[in-house]
């Protein structure tokens, strides 16, 4: 069998696996084992548990658990119901305040915690009642926390792009700093929809939010609580930007300061609020890096019967423009996030395709951010949308095909993001380039 109809055969072999609803990390170690049981010298068997442990043995990989710790901490506090009060008192009067609001303040809430799931959850507890309550659509609703939820692994910390640095042997850093002209360009684009779309509303006036006033000392007083947090993004971002840090380094700061901010701002209880903290951390960081181990696994396997390499220089090999390869890819990539966690999918795809995309001339940074921009419209797309169901779960009374009408209009802002970033790279490269 030739190595691209193996590559191919595996690849539906896989699919399978990873379809049948076993755990992730469980249905890539399995079919790893399989093709080395089947296909392979019997002796690779005995190695690998050394594959998997070489896996893991990554300087890199202590900021995944580090910044999981960080988002835990913050997403299991009122902090993001005061972010998102907060910023609701200043931008009441804008057109759809409401719903900027949230989009804004999911923002912020990304720049704290590298999740999207995280992220929708914290800030859509409280926006959605809000917006609901003041007579926002359920689907407008819904839809504004599922889009803005996504921003979570765009805007830096970002856990995917520290599993894509980590694939790739890109710096983690770069990678971060590439991800905030981007993430703020995407919140633009989103705030701009929100108010646009509330502003053509004939029954605009009619909601509960046009008609709120809050003074200037009711503004200032919602600052205290999240004014630390602020100020810890910016000394992070800070010490990534200025070469003060790396990215394990920035996390192990970002998440000592969480905890300390948290206890002193909300008197969190050592014996059960952070048991709860400590034990959702370590539960994730297990998940994620299980799949970490067993996708290297993977990706050995794919290796060593040079099913990459083929797969690579017969991409590369063909008489076609780079950017409908580019097209191809991100397509493919859409489809995957359909079905599949970005994790798994970033690597199981990124040590095939970022030969490719340097083989084309693309730069592996910029590569970094469309596709991240990719999972965070797999993020909202079912059947395997997380977002949607941590929104559903939230407003259990809105139907799921309520949801997913209001994030349709996000998952083509989205793709406008994309065609934004392959149009003018320079907004995702400039700041890296900066980099000292």
């Amino acid at each position: 069998m030739s190595p691209s109809a193996l590559g191919l055969f595996i690849l539906l072999i896989s699919l399978i696996f990873l379809l049948s609803g076993m755990p992730i990390a469980f249905a890539l170690g399995t079919v790893s084992l399989l093709f080395i049981i089947t296909m392979m010298d019997y002796q690779q068997f005995f190695m690998t548990a050394h594959i998997v442990y070489e896996g893991l043995n990554d300087f890199g990989l202590l900021a995944i658990p580090l910044f999981i710790l960080m988002g835990s901490t913050i997403a299991n506090t009122r902090a993001g119901t005061d972010l998102y009060e907060s910023i609701h008192r200043w931008l009441i009067k804008l057109p759809g305040g409401l719903g900027v609001s949230s989009i804004v303040s999911c923002a912020i809430f990304a720049a704290l915690c590298g999740s999207s799931p995280a992220t929708a959850a914290a800030i859509g507890t409280s926006a959605i009642p809000e917006m609901r309550k003041r007579g926002y659509p359920a689907s407008l609703a819904t839809g504004l926390i599922v889009g803005g939820g996504t921003l979570g692994i765009l805007i830096p910390p970002s856990v995917t792009m520290i599993v894509y640095g980590i694939a790739t042997k890109t710096s983690v850093g770069k990678l971060f700093i590439a991800g905030i002209i981007p993430g703020l360009i995407m919140t633009a684009i989103f705030s701009v929809w929100v108010i646009l779309y509330m502003s053509l509303r004939k029954d605009y006036s009619s909601f509960g939010n046009s008609k709120e006033n809050f003074t200037w000392k009711e503004k200032i007083e919602s600052l205290p609580k999240t004014a630390p947090f602020i100020i810890l993004i910016i000394i992070m971002m800070f010490a990534l930007y200025g070469g003060l840090a790396t990215p394990s380094e920035a996390a192990a700061v970002g998440a000592i300061a969480s905890l300390i901010l948290v206890i002193a701002i909300y008197n969190l209880s050592v014996q059960k609020d952070i048991f709860k903290i400590l034990k959702g951390t370590i539960r994730e960081s297990t998940m994620i890096l299980m799949i970490v181990g067993t996708s290297y696994l993977f990706g050995a396997v794919l290796t060593k019967l040079y099913i990459t390499q083929t797969i690579a220089n017969n991409i590369i090999s063909l008489q076609v423009n780079k950017w409908l390869l580019m097209g191809l890819i991100n397509l493919f990539l859409l489809i995957l996030g359909c079905f599949m966690p970005p994790v798994a999918i970033i690597l199981i795809t990124a040590p095939i395709l970022h030969p490719i995309i340097t083989g084309l001339g693309f730069d592996p940074i910029w590569f970094g951010v469309i596709i991240t921009l990719n999972m965070e419209a797999g993020l909202i797309t079912p059947p395997v949308g997380l977002n949607l169901y941590i929104v559903q779960g939230i407003a259990q009374d809105v139907p799921l095909s309520e949801v997913l009408r209001g994030s349709l209009p996000f998952i083509i802002m989205l793709c406008l993001g994309i065609l934004i970033l392959c149009l003018w790279p320079e907004l995702a490269l400039w700041l890296p380039s900066k980099m000292v």
